[in-house]
């Protein structure tokens, strides 16, 4: 199957859109598939020749007057690869495929990573429509995605080819006890809420916390760390391409988004048998089902505090739960994912086909001429 990736950038930075795509094409290309992705470009980019998969230069952006040569950009891609499937990561990706090539002969599938977009509504222009948890699917369905065309893939990172070949990074001796949170800083992702959290823990424990990423609103999350007196005992740490040493130092793990769709982070951290406390939020329970985790309230920092002290002082308890963390791991595989795909993009070559057929077209001119 020819396959076309569109994202607006490759870049190492610790997006999970990004990560998600580059792990889906080299998993893709890794089965025999001939893989390309069109993006402005990044860091990611030996990783995929490494692959097999060819990256093509395309500038993406939601400025108006540069949609002209985006259009014209996109004609080319098509031209040189003639895919099978144009699979669209991003907004402005999924409008270029749509509206760039009116005589398509390509299925378009679309993924919605986030719907906390204002334009995921946009992404439905899909042949499919791609979420990453039943719960988002839900939530779509209710502002008005057609069921028809939807499509479940859970996410899943274990097995990453963005680690394969190397090793594990060096044990962190970080004390005891630790716990990790590894989310960009935004404020959605509930990091002032761990910070509160800790603050609490600290009046029973000698605990340390680590929090890896970087955002916007990391100098926020540092001085409210001042503020509430615990700034000695928080590091952060910032951006990590690979977050196994930290997982693996976790005596808890922490996560605590106010929304988070189907968040790849669960899946390491369930692959490296992290004790879990986390919100339940959207597909947050979906990553954890089966008891692999504590879940809480979002925004309730003292029922954070509280399941995060009970892990710390009862041990038997913690090894529990890291146990089931571990367990069933194999359904978050690449492996697995990059399956689901392609089941997801032969319906959509097949719904091309009869779109043709009842428009008088030959069939065979969609997939593979």
């Amino acid at each position: 199957m020819k396959i076309v990736h569109l994202a607006t950038h490759a870049q190492c930075n610790g997006n999970g859109t990004v990560n998600a795509m580059i792990d889906l094409a080299c998993t893709q290309a890794r089965n025999g598939h001939d893989v390309a992705i069109a993006s402005s470009g990044g860091g990611y980019e030996p990783l995929l020749r490494r692959h097999g998969v060819t990256h093509v230069l395309l500038q993406q952006s939601r400025q108006p007057w540069r949609v002209p040569a985006m259009i014209a950009g996109f004609g080319r891609l098509i031209e040189r690869f003639n895919p099978d499937v144009v699979h669209a990561h991003m907004m402005t990706g999924a409008l270029i495929s749509r509206f760039g090539s009116m005589r398509r002969r390509f299925a378009l599938v679309t993924t919605i990573h986030h719907d906390i977009q204002k334009s995921a509504s946009l992404m439905r222009f899909g042949d499919r429509v791609i979420v990453v948890s039943h719960a988002m699917g839900n939530a779509l369905q209710e502002r008005g995605l057609m069921a028809d065309i939807l499509s479940v893939v859970p996410s899943g990172a274990v097995g990453s080819p963005r680690f394969a070949g190397r090793p594990l990074p060096r044990p962190l001796h970080l004390g005891r006890p630790v716990l990790v949170s590894v989310s960009s800083m935004f404020e959605r992702n509930g990091i002032a809420d761990i910070l509160h959290a800790f603050a609490l823990v600290r009046h029973t424990h000698d605990a340390r916390l680590y929090l890896v990423g970087d955002g916007l609103d990391r100098g926020l999350m540092e001085m409210l760390a001042e503020q509430l007196g615990i700034a000695n005992y928080v590091t952060f740490v910032g951006f990590v391409a690979d977050p196994r040493a930290y997982l693996a130092a976790a005596d808890v793990f922490v996560f605590a988004p106010h929304e988070a769709p189907g968040p790849l982070v669960l899946s390491e951290a369930r692959e490296a048998g992290c004790a879990i406390v986390a919100t339940k939020v959207g597909g947050v329970p979906e990553m954890l089902d089966g008891g692999a985790g504590v879940l809480v309230a979002p925004g309730q920092p003292q029922q954070l505090a509280a399941k995060i002290g009970w892990l710390l002082m009862d041990s038997p308890v913690r090894a529990q739960y890291a146990e089931r963390a571990r367990r069933g791991v194999e359904r978050f595989s690449v492996q697995r994912v990059c399956a689901d795909h392609l089941g997801v993009y032969q319906r959509a070559i097949d719904g091309r086909k009869v779109q043709g057929l009842r428009t008088g077209r030959v069939a065979g001119a969609w997939v593979g001429d």
